[in-house]
């Protein structure tokens, strides 16, 4: 299949895909959407490791993809248990009132 599809439309989408996540990143306040745009941004590169490793015919791209899924897992749950930490202390998760922890 990936022999039907030309590398540079994989790169295309894998380039927005990138560029919508760092937007978001930048700017939204809401720290959950922050997280989802880390992870759409990660997504972006594995998309990539993927067609390049399929493009060349060696599987080393599509493994270490697997390392990556399983340590953005282990992110994930680490993110979510330090938000409900930050919701339970400052009853929002907006990344601006992250100051008032400070005292």
């Amino acid at each position: 299949m990936i022999n039907t599809i030309p590398i540079n439309y994989y790169i295309m989408l894998s380039t927005i895909l990138f560029i919508i996540g760092a937007v978001g990143v930048m700017a939204r306040r809401n720290a959950i959407i922050v997280f989802m745009c880390i992870e759409l941004m990660l997504n972006a590169v594995n998309l990539l490791l993927v067609a390049f490793s399929t493009l060349h015919n060696d599987a080393n791209g599509q493994v270490f993809v697997f390392f990556i899924m399983a340590v953005a897992a282990a992110e994930v749950a680490v993110g979510l248990a330090i938000l409900s930490m930050i919701y339970r202390n400052i009853k929002s998760i907006d990344i601006d009132l992250l100051s008032k922890l400070k005292h």
